[in-house]
């Protein structure tokens, strides 16, 4: 099996709040992305949030959703990529699929602006808490069918999600075990209800049951718009400690990952060898984790 991480990794997560003009949503999500290589020109992975290019509403995806790859979003952020060199997780946009049905989709991008991972939200946010939150994507959207596994050229393997998706254990146990990956990233926007509860709980679990780097990036709080995000971008290492947290407004987060710290974790408590698959077997053997 390949090396996990094979070199530091520095990442730039992007904390922005997308409004109703999908083009001053891309215009800002670049201004950001150029604002974060001038603190640091060094950031190889820069990630932005779920539905950095449209409102988060149900009512809304159908408007502002489009093609993949010759949607106007996806060819914006090939063409950063390209320019500045770096490699790009581009949140989630809306996509119109050839099937005609609505996902919400990530797509990375190499340095050369290529498309090297594509990810559609898995589990959709269907839920109704009393006196909290109702709110149910299925109205809209269709749920993607695929485990994501990306393979980050001069790196390694990342796993991805999207938002709800981190509350299902499985999609990370895939990518870990499966495909040797030595993060999960997810855009995500839980909100002023489900952050405070959850948010910071789900990824320090995440990283701890597989021994991995996890990356949440949200979208920043806007109390004038409809949806309250609950913002808090943060990296979580190996061990449960976050290592880099952003707080409610936009911002910047630039944090290294350093593959060091994931042997010693492995090596201190080594878990990745201690399964009894004897007694409990090993379910990631039924799936078929899609690779790029």
């Amino acid at each position: 099996m390949s090396e996990l991480l094979s070199k530091k990794l520095k990442v730039a997560l992007i904390q922005i709040t997308a409004g109703s003009d999908k083009q001053a949503n891309l215009a800002h999500a670049k201004e950001f992305i150029l604002k974060a290589l001038e603190k640091d020109s060094s950031i190889d992975l820069v990630i932005l949030p779920e539905c950095f290019n449209s409102p988060y509403s149900v009512t809304e995806f159908s408007k502002y959703a489009e093609k993949i790859p010759d949607g106007e979003s996806t060819q914006f952020l090939s063409k950063l990529a390209k320019d500045q060199k770096i490699l790009i997780v581009g949140g989630s946009i809306p996509e119109l699929g050839d099937d005609g049905k609505i996902y919400n989709t990530s797509i990375t991008f190499n340095r050369q602006g290529e498309i090297i991972g594509k990810h559609r939200k898995v589990h959709l946010f269907d839920i109704d808490i009393p006196n909290g939150i109702t709110f149910k994507e299925s109205i809209t959207l269709t749920g993607g069918d695929k485990a994501t596994t990306i393979e980050l050229p001069e790196f390694g393997n990342i796993g991805e999600g999207i938002c709800y998706d981190i509350r299902f254990p499985e999609l990370a146990t895939v990518a870990a075990r499966e495909k040797n990956a030595f993060a999960m990233v997810y855009p995500g926007a839980f909100n002023t209800v489900t952050g405070p509860l959850h948010w910071h709980l789900l990824a320090r679990s995440r990283a701890i049951d597989n021994q991995i780097f996890v990356v949440l990036v949200s979208p920043s709080r806007n109390l004038n718009l409809g949806y309250h995000a609950y913002g808090h971008s943060l990296i979580v290492d190996p061990n449960g400690n976050i290592i880099a947290e952003a707080g409610e407004d936009e911002e910047i987060v630039i944090a290294e990952l350093d593959p060091e710290l994931l042997k010693k974790t492995r090596a201190g408590i080594p878990i990745t060898t201690q399964r009894r698959f004897d007694i409990y077997g090993d379910y990631t053997k039924k799936v078929e984790p899609r690779a790029i």
